[in-house]
């Protein structure tokens, strides 16, 4: 067959005419069976790569703006406009945070299942524009907000004002968690990894897209902040909604750009058919050769939008799903699914497995990172926030966080990462297990800082006889900057190598669901904090103490707590090392 023959034309229905997909083209499609948004498979010149990414990166620059925006002073709305508490505050922004990663697996099950990750951001990111404004609103309108504090009597918010507050809380953190496990992903999936150029390239989204993040973050910490402290919590929160617009407006500018996977189907019901298939089997004995396992014939899957798994000799009863028995052969039962699985579909729920203990070791590393917006801006409240004679608002001290990531991005991205592949022999350097690993020890420097520095406020409080006085003592807020400084470098190191680390690591068809699994560790970190926080309140107040976190910091003993968080740290960074060493990688 001579080249033009190879070149042949094919004439459609609609009369346009498009080369057929010889060897020769195939080389101008992507290999990840990706498509564009008319449904025909994508065009590595055309589509995806940085060209569309910039987009994706622009939304959630804009979006974490937004994010942020509300989170980082949340604290201080709650104390100072709805008369809460520390404790009250405290607990309800970890309650709140931690709903806003425990919602991203309501977005991730619909993007893989049925509507894709494209869609998904659409529909969630009108919810969120609609919470926003909902907030805007209730921070703007002075019946929806409780009477100003007349010397120390301070009025409760009625059950308008804290229910018009929370349904806009509320509404975002829906938003916010539909949107979150798709964007990434979603990212990712404008690189073939069935290309090595274009893998390599992925693992520097990860990078960027944290990196833009934090940009939103910066602005959120520093200008957004500064607004709503002086100029008012209603045009502070009306700025967040207007990013939020621009964040969407970003998003769909590229559509055409973009690459899409079809989804799978649920990935729960998979699951859930591998584990009925097996139990069906329990007493039938697994083959010695794997090759007698069922497996659809082809280079792709069963499953839509997914690549082949080669089998894997570790948790052999799930084997047993793919077993053909000779009675599922005489009555043709290996098309029902919930009889016989294929190879495929039982490696997706072993990865699942053999990522569970990597999954629960990251908890602990959220645990720290809540803290940010909670009791270290609260430690921030009572030290000098005067700089000389600029006051800073202790919320805007969590900036030298990101800060922090800003700096250490394009270190790790540019200098660490050739330095380490010369040792490893790793294209990416570290491997994400090793990242992760290394900001689990940074997490647990930054707690001991923030002790260190509590153990000095409280030594001053007490030289100065301020302990029974609800007021800052004599000591720079500056002191804070190395545990955000901490903090923000374990961010690097942990939190994108778990986002890296649950793509790649994720069966095709589920990597919108493992990445919310990513995102639900932040959950979780989140709930544990407030755990700790009320179990510790309730144990220290016994006996009518003070306890170790009251409303006047200066009775109190914040830096314990801050000790225990460090040593839970520690014992979780010993489980997490063996867990990482028995870890074995997914074989596409």
């Amino acid at each position: 067959m001579d080249a033009a023959e190879e070149r042949r034309l094919l004439v459609q229905d609609d009369g346009d005419r498009e080369p057929l997909l010889p060897s020769l083209d195939a080389s101008h499609h992507t290999g990840d069976g990706s498509i564009d948004i008319k449904g025909h498979p994508a065009s590595k010149l055309t589509t995806g790569s940085w060209r569309a990414c910039f987009f994706i990166l622009g939304n959630e620059c804009c979006e974490r703006l937004a994010y942020y925006g509300i989170a980082k002073n949340l604290v201080t709305y709650l104390k100072v406009k709805l008369h809460q508490g520390n404790f009250e505050a405290a607990r309800n922004v970890t309650t709140w945070q931690g709903t806003c990663y425990l919602t991203p697996l309501i977005g991730a099950l619909l993007a893989d299942s049925y509507w894709g990750k494209y869609w998904t951001i659409a529909v969630f990111s009108s919810i969120y524009f609609i919470g926003l404004a909902v907030l805007t609103l209730s921070a703007s309108l002075p019946a929806l907000q409780p009477p100003a504090c007349l010397g120390s009597v301070c009025p409760e918010a009625s059950l308008l004002q804290n229910g018009t507050f929370f349904l806009g809380l509320y509404m975002i953190a829906l938003g916010t968690g539909g949107i979150k496990p798709c964007v990434s992903s979603f990212g990712a999936d404008q690189f073939d990894d069935s290309d090595p150029t274009e893998r390599a390239k992925q693992g520097s989204f990860f990078n960027w897209f944290y990196f833009c993040i934090n940009i939103g973050a910066f602005i959120s910490g520093t200008v957004i902040v500064w607004i709503q402290d002086n100029s008012g919590w209603g045009i502070g929160f009306a700025i967040p909604t207007v990013f939020m617009a621009l964040a969407i407006a970003s998003f769909f500018a590229a559509s055409n750009m973009y690459r899409f996977q079809k989804p799978g189907g649920s990935p729960l019901t998979r699951v859930c058919q591998v584990i009925v298939a097996a139990f069906r089997k329990w007493h039938v004995e697994v083959p010695h050769d794997n090759c007698l396992l069922y497996e659809v014939d082809g280079q792709n899957s069963a499953i839509e939008g997914s690549r082949k798994l080669e089998h894997t000799c570790e948790l052999e009863f799930l084997d047993k799903a793919a077993i053909i028995s000779s009675a599922d052969a005489k009555i043709d039962f290996f098309t029902n699914p919930w009889r016989v699985c294929t190879v495929t579909q039982v490696e997706e729920l072993k990865i699942l497995v053999r990522m569970f203990p990597v999954w629960a070791t990251t908890i602990i590393f959220n645990a720290v990172y809540a803290q940010n917006s909670s009791l270290f801006i609260e430690q921030g409240m009572v030290l000098d926030k005067r700089v000389g004679s600029f006051n800073v608002p202790p919320a805007s001290l969590s900036t030298f966080d990101v800060i922090s990531v800003l700096i250490w991005i394009p270190i790790y991205d540019r200098v660490l990462i050739p330095i380490a592949r010369k040792f490893t022999g790793r294209e990416k350097g570290f491997s994400e297990l090793q990242r992760i690993g290394i900001g689990l020890v940074l997490s647990i420097v930054a707690m001991a800082s923030a002790a260190l520095v509590e153990l000095k406020r409280l030594e001053i409080a007490r030289s100065e006889g301020l302990i029974h006085e609800n007021v800052a003592v004599p000591m720079s807020i500056l002191w804070q900057i190395p545990q955000y400084f901490f903090v923000g470098a374990a961010e690097v190191f942990t939190a994108i190598g778990q986002v890296e680390f649950f793509y790649d690591q994720a069966p095709d068809a589920m990597r919108s669901l493992c990445a919310a699994f990513a995102l639900v560790t932040v959950s979780l970190g989140s709930y544990l904090s407030s755990m700790i926080l009320t179990l510790v309140s309730y144990l220290t107040t016994q006996g009518g103490d003070p306890g170790w976190i009251p409303d006047n910091l200066n009775e109190g003993h914040l830096d314990r707590f801050f000790w225990l968080i460090a040593g839970i740290s520690f014992v979780n960074l010993l489980v997490y090392i063996g867990c990482a060493m028995r870890y074995r990688y997914k074989n596409v």
